[in-house]
């Protein structure tokens, strides 16, 4: 979906200063999320591409004001109401809703069986969709001729497991862009962005 998530190539947002000797968490309180956000996936009741998305649904002045964690705790929370493993009233009012629910876990390789429809070498350009759901497909990105690099094999459709459609095995390819192709002649010929991207987001040049 299009909202304040993907900001890949926007301007205007400030320059990105690393932390030096950033420390792993900067309050207690991060890490119990970190903790409970994974032990929340042994329940299968959403997916990891559910839990994005749910990032996803978080509205655009929350999410920027937001800190990484504070975005995790939202997600965990309305994700957990959703499935009724909580209510409302017993989390209290600390957080916005948002809300949804889910199946399983970590997206993994599979097996699939249908053959590749790329191979490395090929010439692709990305297909130019406007979701309202997931996807993995970075609107900097969309309707962009790339080449495919390499061949991960089969992976579970982010787009459809997010909303609890099953998991659409298809294979997963690396895709080099250059960065002339994504941001115009004035980027450097130097540069390029290497993107994994799912079947359904190409096709042939």
């Amino acid at each position: 979906m299009n909202g304040a998530h993907d900001m890949g190539g926007m301007h205007g947002l400030g320059p990105v200063v690393p932390e030096a000797d950033e420390p792993v968490f900067h309050e207690c309180w991060e890490g119990h999320v970190l903790a409970l956000t994974l032990a929340g996936f042994s329940w299968g009741r959403w997916t990891v591409d559910k839990w994005r998305h749910q990032h996803e649904k978080i509205p655009g002045t929350d999410y920027l004001r937001m800190t990484y964690y504070e975005k995790w705790a939202t997600s965990l929370v309305e994700l957990m109401v959703g499935a009724g493993l909580v209510t409302r009233e017993e989390v209290g009012p600390a957080w916005p809703a948002v809300g949804t629910q889910g199946t399983a876990p970590w997206i993994s390789a599979r097996e699939v069986a249908t053959e590749p429809g790329f191979r490395i070498g090929d010439k692709v350009r990305t297909r130019n969709i406007n979701p309202t759901g997931h996807t993995r497909l970075p609107r900097y990105a969309r309707g962009r001729e790339g080449v495919v690099t390499r061949l991960h094999g089969a992976h579970v459709l982010p787009d459809a497991t997010a909303h609890g459609l099953g998991d659409r095995r298809q294979p997963l390819y690396q895709v080099r862009f250059e960065a002339a192709e994504l941001w115009g002649p004035d980027a450097s010929r130097r540069d390029a962005v290497h993107l994994d991207l799912w079947e359904d987001y190409l096709d042939h040049a």
